[in-house]
C-alpha cells in the first residue's frame, strides 16, 4: 500500500519476456525507487548529523541520547505508521472527485496525529524510572531524561509534517518535499553547532542543544511544508476548507482501521530493535554507545531497501489491480533481488574499511572511546550480513502489501521479531555470555527468519490469487 505515484508503466502491462523483460522493468523499478531513496538519505540524515554531533561530546553523552532518539524513533514510526494510510483514501477520494471527503480525511489525519504526538510525548516523559528497572544505568537514564525533556514536545509537530507529507502524495502533489528535508539537514547542522557550543551570543546548551536542534528543525519543517501548500493554488482550497476543520466520524475511523495494522508492522519492528537497545544497554555504556552508532548507519542503508519496497509495492499493485500475477511474483522477486544486490555492495565497503567508517561518528581523540571504536568495528562485521536480512524482510513487507495483504507482515513480525529473533539474542547475548556480539547475531537470525516467512508467504498468496483468477498456477511464460 505505497504512499507514492508514478508515470512509469505498469508492470502487468511491460509485454516483453525472458531477459527483455527483467531489464525493463529493472529500469523502471529502479528510476521509482531512485527520488524515494534520496529523500529517504536527506530524512535519515537529520539524526545522522545528530549522532555525529554527539559523537564529540563522549560516551554517556552518545549512550544517553541514543537511548532517548531510539525511543523517540519508536513511538514516531508507530504515529507514522497509523496516518500513512491517509494517503491511499485520499488518492481514492480524488479518484471520484470527492473534494468534501479528501477535506475531512486531512482533519482526520491531523486527529490521530495529534493524539499520538500528545500520548506519546507523555509517556516519553514518564519511562525513565522503567528504564532503570529495566537495567539501564542511572547516570545514563538521567542524561537521557534530560534530553527527552526537550524532545518529547517535538513529536507533536513531526507526526503534522507525516500527515501533510501523505495528505500531498495522495492528491499526486507532494511538492519539494526532498527540498525541504535537505534544508532541514542544513538547518540542523547549523544550530547544533551554534547551540552545543554557545555561538553569535546565545549560551552553550552542550548535551541537550542537540535535542533543541531537533524540534526546531521538526517545528521549522511542518511550518515550511504548510506554507507551501497554502501557496499552491491546487492543494490551498482543501487546507483552507471547511472539511478540514470539521469532525467527520467516518474519516476518522477510515485512517484508524487502515492505518492501524500498518502502524502494528511499523511498530513490532521498531520496538525490535528497541527491546535489543535495551538489552545491550544492560552490558554497559560502551555496548550502548556502540549500539547507538551501528543502528545509525545500519538505518542509512535501510533506505535504500525502503525506497525500493515502495517502488515494488506500486507495481505489484498496478499487476493485482489487472489480476497479472505472473508479473506480480516476477516484480516481488525482481524488487527482493535488487535489494540484496544493493546491501551486499555496501557489505564490501563495510568489510574493507569498517575503521574510517565508525570513525566518521566518533572521535578517537576522546578518552575512553577506543573500546567504543573497537567494538562498534565488530558490529559492522556482523551488520555486513544483517543488513542484507533487514533489507529482504522490509521489500518482504511492501510486496505482500502490493497484493492487499496489509495484516500479514504484521502478524509475521511477531514470530520472526519477537519468537525468534528477540529470544535468540537474549540466550547468545546474555546466558550464553556472547555479549553484545551476541545480541547482535541474535538480531540477524530474526531478520533472516522474518525475510523468509515473509518472501514464501508473498510466492503461496501469488499463487493462490491467481488460481482464483485463472484457476492454474503460476507459470513463468516461456521466452521470446
Amino acid at each position: 500500500m505505497s504512499t507514492q505515484t508514478t508515470d512509469t508503466a505498469p508492470a502487468s502491462r511491460v509485454q516483453t519476456t525472458g531477459a527483455a523483460w527483467w531489464v525493463s522493468n529493472s529500469r523502471a523499478l529502479l528510476k521509482l525507487a531512485f527520488p524515494l531513496i534520496l529523500t529517504n538519505f536527506a530524512y535519515v540524515a537529520l539524526t545522522t548529523v545528530d549522532i555525529v554531533m554527539l559523537g564529540r561530546l563522549g560516551a554517556v553523552e552518545i549512550a544517553a541520547a541514543g537511548l532517548a532518539i531510539a525511543l523517540f524513533n519508536q513511538l514516531r514510526t508507530t504515529g507514522t505508521g497509523l496516518v500513512t494510510g491517509v494517503s491511499n483514501l485520499v488518492a481514492e477520494a480524488r479518484v471520484r472527485d470527492d473534494r468534501e471527503r479528501v477535506g475531512a480525511l486531512l482533519f482526520a489525519g491531523f486527529f490521530w496525529a495529534t493524539v499520538c504526538g500528545v500520548v506519546f510525548c507523555a509517556a516519553l516523559l514518564m519511562i525513565g524510572p522503567l528504564l532503570v528497572l529495566l537495567g539501564q544505568d542511572p547516570k545514563v537514564v538521567d542524561k537521557a531524561g534530560e534530553f527527552l525533556v526537550v524532545l518529547a514536545p517535538g513529536m507533536l509537530p513531526c507526526l503534522w509534517f507525516q500527515n501533510l507529507r501523505h495528505f500531498t502524495t495522495g492528491l499526486k502533489r507532494p511538492g519539494p518535499l526532498l527540498a525541504i528535508t535537505l534544508a532541514s539537514v542544513g538547518v540542523t547542522i547549523g544550530l547544533n553547532y551554534v547551540l552545543i557550543y554557545g555561538k553569535f551570543g546565545l549560551p552553550a546548551f552542550g548535551f541537550t542543544g542537540v535535542a533543541i536542534a531537533t524540534v526546531t528543525v521538526f517545528l521549522l519543517s511542518f511550518l515550511a511544508f504548510a506554507a507551501v501548500i497554502l501557496r499552491d493554488s491546487v492543494l490551498r482550497p482543501y487546507l483552507t476548507s471547511p472539511h478540514a476543520r470539521r469532525w467527520d466520524g467516518d474519516a476518522v475511523r477510515s485512517v484508524w482501521r487502515l492505518g492501524l495494522p500498518i502502524s502494528g508492522t511499523y511498530a513490532s519492528e521498531a520496538g525490535f530493535f528497541s527491546v535489543l537497545t535495551l538489552l545491550i544497554g544492560s552490558l554497559g555504556v560502551e555496548a550502548l554507545a556502540a549500539q547507538t552508532v551501528l543502528n545509525q548507519i545500519v538505518y542509512i542503508v535501510f533506505m535504500i531497501s525502503a525506497g525500493l519496497s515502495h517502488a515494488a509495492s506500486i507495481h505489484i499493485s498496478e499487476a493485482h489491480g489487472g489480476n497479472d500475477y505472473v508479473a506480480a511474483r516476477r516484480m516481488g522477486l525482481l524488487g527482493t533481488a535488487w535489494g540484496v544486490i544493493a546491501t551486499l555492495l555496501v557489505a564490501v565497503v563495510y568489510l574493507v574499511i569498517p575503521d574510517a567508517i565508525v570513525s566518521l561518528f566518533i572521535s578517537a581523540e576522546h578518552a575512553g572511546n577506543a573500546d567504543i571504536i573497537a567494538l562498534t568495528v565488530t558490529g559492522l562485521l556482523i551488520a555486513a550480513l544483517m543488513q542484507v536480512f533487514d533489507a529482504t524482510q522490509n521489500i518482504g513487507n511492501g510486496i505482500l502489501r502490493g497484493v492487499g495483504d496489509a495484516a500479514g507482515p504484521f502478524r509475521i513480525s511477531l514470530v520472526g521479531y519477537w519468537l525468534i529473533g528477540l529470544p535468540a539474542g537474549y540466550l547468545l547475548g546474555v546466558t550464553a555470555d556472547w555479549g553484545v556480539e551476541g545480541v547482535w547475531t541474535g538480531q540477524t537470525i530474526g531478520l533472516a527468519a522474518t525475510a523468509a516467512i515473509l518472501l514464501v508467504v508473498f510466492l503461496r498468496r501469488v499463487d493462490r490469487l491467481h488460481r482464483e483468477t485463472s484457476g492454474a498456477p503460476v507459470t513463468e511464460p516461456e521466452s521470446s
